[in-house]
């Protein structure tokens, strides 16, 4: 009887490889591979991306305390607003292309060189369309967040966010995409596990490099504005007529064509999210008292998304290789447990352990950096670090617990959490470092400790 071969058509929740394709794979209880990582494997793998990482975003807060002075920033404040948005485009689009190439790598589905060309090129066209629109996007919200609160917008304050927020959005995200592509690569050609290390690398110098840009087109912007302001609104015709050849190349493909219709939902939310981060930073900073967060917010923010995207990448791909969609795991089917995310023999669990005892370690070594990056004449106040280090912890805990039920969630209704998952939890991680954040500068500052601030 002949065999009737199987369709090639994908949807957003289908594994990545059919499971009859990829063997008959053991489902270990919160495995993320073929293969059992030990904790010190897992640990090697992790940490000196993760250190690298914590350097970008310590270089990023450091940049953004030396430019806060520049006539630029004085005259348009809605750029510290803009800031967190143009930022936070790391863990909606950096980190997402990361995961879903991962666990493309894991599942077989790069071993052919055409099959993997065409996804990546996909890829990336749909990651350039989403920059052009988020960075478009981006600059609306702030223009609309700053006429609420001042209750004017002069029109010269629009065109330049609009431009540095698109010129910006897109060089970071194209050159980003292309090292992206090189990590993933090479990793599976050294045999290194992606999902460990690939959403770290994203996020390497992903702030600092991405900050540096926003900085570079704002002032190249302000140079541009009084004498040929025409130049920026040509920049902007420019960067919306290359949405339909994004959108023609995305859809040669039928997983990024997939996602050119269901893409948006995750990666626009969380923006709506960071936006409210984004209003509590902006109100933090005008308070002069206040004003040193901004050398912290990058490091908390970006610690805590870099360590639950690496969680939910891993937890992802688990998925994808063992179980059908909206199939789950056993553990998961009853009422949610705290402690199911940590104990337990699974590597999941495992790597759950070893992401969140690098929170404390790695934080001293990143505010040992501030200090010296900033001449090195202070030392916080030990009141200081303790609230730094609670609130680290606190925050990276909570991401960790609600990333493992968020991905067996999404995956239970048939959402890919590859590209889903990492957006929602960046942005819940901005939201919730930047409140904690705040709220610490804010008691530091009522009790009169000035460590720190």
């Amino acid at each position: 009887m002949p065999v009737t071969p199987v369709s090639q058509e994908f949807t957003e929740s289908d594994a990545l490889l059919p499971r009859k394709l990829s063997g008959s794979r053991p489902k270990d209880a919160e495995g993320s591979g073929g293969h059992e990582e030990s904790m010190c494997s897992l640990l090697r793998q992790i940490l000196l991306p993760f250190l690298l990482a914590g350097l970008g975003t310590v270089s990023a807060g450091i940049l953004l305390e030396i430019v806060q002075g520049w006539d630029v920033f004085q005259e348009f404040t809605e750029l510290f607003i803009l800031v967190p948005a143009v930022l936070g485009m790391k863990g909606n689009l950096e980190m997402t292309l990361a995961a879903r190439l991962s666990t493309a790598v894991n599942a077989g589905r790069m071993d052919s060189t055409r099959e993997k060309w065409m996804l990546i090129v996909g890829n990336l066209a749909l990651k350039q369309l989403q920059a052009t629109v988020l960075g478009l996007l981006a600059s609306l919200v702030v223009t609309l967040l700053d006429w609420i609160a001042e209750g004017r917008m002069p029109l010269n304050h629009l065109v330049l966010l609009c431009s540095t927020s698109l010129c910006a959005a897109f060089m970071a995200s194209l050159l980003q995409g292309i090292v992206m592509v090189g990590v993933i690569i090479g990793s599976k050609r050294m045999g290194i596990n992606p999902d460990n290390i690939a959403t770290l690398m994203a996020a390497c110098f992903g702030d600092l490099f991405t900050l540096a840009l926003l900085v570079c087109f704002s002032q190249w912007c302000y140079s541009l504005m009084e004498l040929y302001p025409y130049v920026l609104y040509l920049v902007d015709l420019l960067h919306i007529c290359l949405i339909p050849v994004w959108m023609r190349v995305a859809s040669k493909h039928p997983e990024s064509h997939i996602l050119l219709r269901s893409g948006w939902e995750p990666i626009i939310t969380a923006m709506v999210i960071s936006s409210v981060g984004r209003l509590i930073l902006d109100k933090t900073v005008s308070d002069e008292n206040l004003v040193g967060i901004v050398v912290y917010a990058p490091v908390i923010n970006g610690v805590g998304g870099n360590l639950v995207s690496i969680q939910a990448s891993r937890i992802s791909t688990h998925l994808h290789l063992n179980y059908s969609p909206r199939e789950i795991p056993d553990s998961h089917k009853s009422c949610f447990n705290l402690c199911h995310t940590f104990v337990g023999t699974g590597s999941n669990q495992r790597s759950a352990r070893v992401l969140l005892l690098l929170v404390l370690p790695g934080q001293l070594i990143f505010l040992h950096i501030i200090h010296l990056m900033k001449g090195g004449l202070t030392l916080p106040s030990p009141l200081f670090i303790v609230f730094f280090l609670s609130i680290s912890l606190i925050q990276v805990f909570s991401l960790l617990c609600i990333a493992d039920w968020m991905v067996h969630c999404l995956w239970q209704r048939s959402k890919d959490p590859d590209s889903y998952s990492i957006p929602y939890l960046t942005a819940l991680g901005d939201l919730l470092g930047t409140a904690l954040l705040s709220l610490s500068f804010l008691l530091l500052w009522c009790i009169g400790d000035p460590g720190g601030v």
